[in-house]
């Protein structure tokens, strides 16, 4: 019969033999890639001394191609629960140091553990992912290891936050449970995602292309849209999710955490003041308005590389965390096109969905006219966003700077699809389109030049100014920009007991 000191010494080195995971030789080439390993990104990402792990001895059950012969403790995923900045957190990080980190049946039973589990205590769930991809010696089951994961990302979506961090190789049938995740951070030059790598697109299409501009972070944060944000390294990765999560509650049916407010409330700034061209026509950054209205200047861009003519992002006003949606004169005179509308619309229904209240800086001349967008499809992802607003139900104030022309007007957030506040600036100007256009479409060129000038600042003087939409109470206050920090914190206090639920419905069909 073995004694206490025997069994402990066994224990000590089982746990000893599965923190290693694959072997020093295998984290040492993790390393030299520049690359942490699955134990060291959880140590970054949780509050210190937090993680519990679960399923530390699982071993895969595959008995082909000599398989049974190779059972290293985890499996190649390292998964548990901690806490960041004190909140509950699910983790799963895949160690790629063991089989390449592929997925096998066993593996992907406990990353469905962790997700129940998430499920039931209403809390974040992260993914850090590193993988080959399916394990091609388990077959079928470790693809049926996949899809019970897609489904619980399914069911989870909208209850809790998911976030994915891609700090490796994500191939195949991996992409897709990121992609059904909230938000997915790359790492630059060492994280990749495709569902066919360069060597298939050889065989397939003959087209040569890099892994990286297949599909490296930036490949999927400036042309795809399917990543959200870009970190430097793993370490970058880790402290960006931890940053994230502080905007977001655990879960739907909780507000996002208040934090206390040090920057004061009633702070005006006069540069706002002559901030805005006197020149309608003339660019300006609305990320200045954004950054110098909000707590302490900080503003936690979304999709900064992507679709620059819209911005996304999260910031606090008062303490609140808030969601932000500004169109961006700088870039294509804001205007809304496809990508834009997309990766709006989806911003305005996460943050619908996680009861973030939203901001809306308007100042859009249109949506982007040409057959390219015509034949992508403008019509369709354009409702994207109108019904995206419309159906959110958490508090909208929206603030037009300048222009608010045309279906675009009515898609940001106006009055008349609910928004709760509409503030405009006294030089907003609110119409169907440009003084100019629209006199030319009135009178058809039937005015000689002194007429048709006239007629065009008339056009202007009733237009090109918030006035008008105030006297229909389709705004319900002009303000002088300086005052903007506070009117917005006026609104965030007067509707942070707003109720309203929608029709009874199983789901809407949104325009896909």
């Amino acid at each position: 019969m073995k004694s206490s000191e025997e069994r402990y010494i066994k224990f000590n080195n089982k746990n000893q033999q599965a923190e290693l995971g694959g072997g020093q030789e295998r984290i040492d080439k993790q390393h030299s890639a520049g690359r942490k390993t699955a134990r060291e990104r959880i140590s970054d990402l949780v509050d210190p001394g937090t993680f519990v792990e679960f399923d530390k001895f699982v071993v895969h059950r595959s008995r082909d191609f000599g398989m049974e012969k190779n059972l290293i403790p985890g499996d190649g995923v390292v998964s548990g629960y901690g806490k960041i900045d004190g909140r509950l957190v699910y983790v799963f990080a895949q160690d790629f140091t063991v089989f390449g980190g592929t997925l096998s049946r066993a593996n992907a039973d406990k990353v469905v553990k962790i997700m129940d589990l998430a499920l039931k205590m209403g809390a974040p769930v992260i993914g850090l992912n590193d993988s080959g991809g399916a394990r091609i010696q388990e077959g079928v089951e470790s693809l049926g290891g996949y899809a019970d994961i897609f489904y619980r990302n399914v069911m989870n979506s909208g209850v809790i936050p998911q976030i994915s961090a891609i700090l490796g190789p994500c191939a195949g049938g991996a992409v897709y449970s990121p992609a059904i995740t909230d938000f997915i951070i790359m790492v630059k030059d060492s994280s990749y995602m495709f569902v066919t790598g360069p060597d298939v697109i050889r065989t397939v299409t003959h087209e040569e292309v890099t892994k990286e501009d297949l599909g490296g972070a930036m490949a999927h944060n400036s042309k795809s849209g399917v990543a959200h944000l870009t970190a430097d390294n793993d370490e970058n990765a880790m402290m960006m999710v931890r940053e994230l999560l502080g905007y977001l509650p655990s879960n739907n049916m909780e507000d996002p955490p208040m934090k206390p407010c040090l920057d004061d409330i009633n702070r005006e700034d006069e540069k706002l003041q002559t901030l805005i061209p006197e020149d309608p026509n003339k660019p300006y950054d609305m990320k200045e308005i954004i950054t110098t209205v909000v707590d302490d200047h900080n503003f936690f861009e979304i999709m900064p590389y992507y679709a620059l003519n819209i911005i996304i992002g999260f910031a606090r006003l008062g303490g609140r965390s808030v969601g932000i949606v500004a169109n961006q004169p700088q870039f294509l005179a804001g205007v809304l096109d496809i990508n834009s509308s997309i990766k709006a619309a989806r911003f305005v229904r996460f943050c619908d969905a996680f009861n973030i209240p939203l901001i809306t800086f308007v100042d859009v001349p249109g949506f982007l006219p040409g057959t390219a967008q015509e034949f992508g499809g403008i019509i369709k992802h354009g409702a994207k966003l109108l019904y995206a607003f419309a159906e959110a139900t958490v508090p909208k104030i929206t603030v037009i700077t300048r222009k608010a022309y045309g279906g675009a007007y009515d898609v940001m957030s106006s009055k008349h699809i609910g928004a709760d506040v509409n503030f405009a600036y006294p030089s907003a100007e609110i119409a169907v389109m440009g003084s100019e256009g629209a006199v030319n479409i009135i009178y058809r060129d039937k005015l000689n030049e002194k007429d048709r000038l006239e007629a065009v600042q008339d056009y202007r003087d009733k237009f090109a100014s918030p006035y008008k939409a105030a006297e229909l109470g389709y705004i319900d206050e002009i303000i002088n920009p300086r005052e903007t920090r506070h009117k917005l914190i006026q609104s965030l206090e007067m509707t942070q007991n707003k109720s309203k639920s929608n029709p009874p419905k199983k789901h809407g069909n949104i325009p896909l």
